[in-house]
This record gives C-alpha cells, sequence and structure tokens, in this order.
C-alpha cells in the first residue's frame, strides 16, 4: 500500500498534468491514494516574474478542479489547497470554500518560491491559521529561493505546535542535511521524499525515526509516467523507494513511509 502525499494536476508553468496521468500511474504502481493540489495556482514563474493575467487562476477555482477530481475517486484522491498568498487573502470566500468541500480536504498547500513571499510572512500565517482552524495540516515546498526556506517552514511550525507541518523537498537542490536536523527538533514537523535521495531519507530516519517522513513524488511533473522516469529517460529515484528502499528498512519502517505515516498525518482512512 503506497499513498502519495504531493501530486498535482494543471496546466501552467511547461507542465501539462491531467487527472488521467494520476490515475493511470496509481493503477500501474499499486498507489492507494493520492492528495492532489492544482499547479494553475501558482503566481510567479520559474524566474520570479509574475504569471500573465491571462494565465492566472484564482485559489478557490484551482480548489474547485482538485474538489472535483476528489469527487470523481472519493476513494483514491483528496484536495490540497493550494493558496496565493502573494495576490489574494485568507478571506471569507476561501474559508466558506474549505468549509462546504472539507470531506474532500486534506491540507493547506504552499508554495514560497512560485508565490515569491516568506513563507513565515505575516501573509502566509494567515492562511496557516486558517489551516489550523479547520485542523488539516500544512505542505510547503521547500528550495530553490530564500523565501522557500527550510528554516522559515520551521519558524512556523515551532510558532504553531498544534499543526503538523510538512518540509516538501527537505531543500529541493541540497544534501537535505538543514532539513533533517530542523525536523529532528519539533514533533510537528516532518519532511516528504519528493526528489529526495534515499540515502537522505535514510539518514532522517536514523536522526529522528521512520515517523518523520512521508512518500510524496510531484506525480505527473515529469510526463504520466513519472513514478518510472525522469523527463531525460533516465530512471526515477521512485523506483528504488518501490523496490530497493524495502530492503534497507525494517518491514514496519516500510509502511510508516510508504502509507501509515501519511494517514495519521492527513486523516485518510484505507
Amino acid at each position: 500500500m503506497i499513498i502519495d502525499t504531493h501530486t498535482h494536476i494543471g496546466n501552467m508553468l511547461g507542465f501539462d498534468m491531467p487527472e488521467k496521468y494520476i490515475i493511470c500511474s496509481m493503477e500501474k504502481y499499486g498507489i492507494s491514494h493520492s492528495i492532489v493540489s492544482c499547479l494553475n495556482a501558482a503566481e510567479f514563474d520559474h524566474h520570479l516574474n509574475p504569471v500573465p493575467p491571462e494565465y492566472l487562476h484564482s485559489q478557490i477555482e484551482c480548489l474547485e478542479e482538485a474538489v472535483n477530481f476528489a469527487k470523481k475517486f472519493p476513494d483514491r484522491i483528496s484536495a490540497a489547497v493550494w493558496v496565493r498568498p502573494f495576490s489574494e487573502k485568507a478571506d471569507s470566500a476561501l474559508c466558506k470554500a474549505v468549509e462546504e468541500n472539507r470531506k474532500y480536504i486534506k491540507a493547506f498547500k504552499f508554495h514560497p518560491f512560485h508565490s515569491n513571499i516568506p513563507f513565515d510572512s505575516r501573509q502566509s500565517e494567515a492562511f496557516i491559521e486558517l489551516a489550523e482552524h479547520f485542523h488539516l495540516p500544512v505542505v510547503s515546498h521547500t528550495g530553490g529561493s530564500d523565501c522557500a526556506s527550510c528554516r522559515r517552514v520551521y519558524n512556523m511550525a515551532k510558532k504553531y505546535p498544534e499543526t503538523n507541518f510538512v518540509m516538501v523537498h527537505m531543500g529541493l537542490g541540497t544534501d537535505n542535511s538543514e532539513a533533517i536536523k530542523l525536523i529532528s527538533e519539533l514533533p510537528n514537523l516532518y519532511g516528504d521524499t519528493t526528489w529526495v535521495p534515499v540515502q537522505s531519507t535514510l539518514k532522517l530516519i536514523r536522526t529522528a525515526g521512520a515517523e518523520k517522513i512521508v512518500f510524496g513524488s510531484d506525480n505527473p511533473v515529469d510526463g504520466k509516467d513519472t513514478y518510472f522516469c525522469n523527463r531525460t529517460g533516465d530512471r526515477s529515484l521512485y523506483q528504488q523507494y518501490f523496490n530497493e528502499f524495502k530492503n534497507m528498512v525494517s518491514e514496519e519502517d516500510y509502511k510508516k513511509i510508504m502509507y501509515k505515516n501519511a494517514a495519521r498525518i492527513f486523516n485518510i482512512h484505507i
């Protein structure tokens, strides 16, 4: 059994990620459940230029996309609210949208890089407070800019000890050592495996325990077979998680990382 806590739909920033890619890959690789957020909520591109107005989508529109997907496959898909703290607010309209669809929503999703705003800013904090109101965990991209630093996620996890935080990527493009240190210091701060080498996951297990990380992938960011290969055709690191990793950890630790931790943190019943 596998729960993928970090997947996407949408057509933005050079990525085309239709719903069918998620479902087909889940069937092919035995993924029991996926948490999906809509990439169309991005506010800035890869070069931190504002997304042109004609391509912008509101956070409620993007939430509706994810929720509608979850409604089609309620036993297999859940939604995450991708928030837009640079352009929008944690207002009554968003609160109402989450409340009306609460049964399908499992997390609040932040991307401080593509929002170009610090995760521990007051603008972001208002959304964290909304997540806390709904007793939902907060997942945040880390890496690529100071706005998306691991330290900023740590700051908010420390400030809001009753809310669970997942440090997605554990510092994308780094050796993950800072993330591992920070995750080990707070009981409500976790990592995920999205583009994280197995060796870093093993280090986190040794440092903080297998309870402190969940499986995530960014599926289908590299196309419809992201779990198999990257865009250059090289074997995806997720193949190592599906195969060799089983022999690197105990059976119970493997179950915790691949689905049990996620079921607990995101309140998923499978």
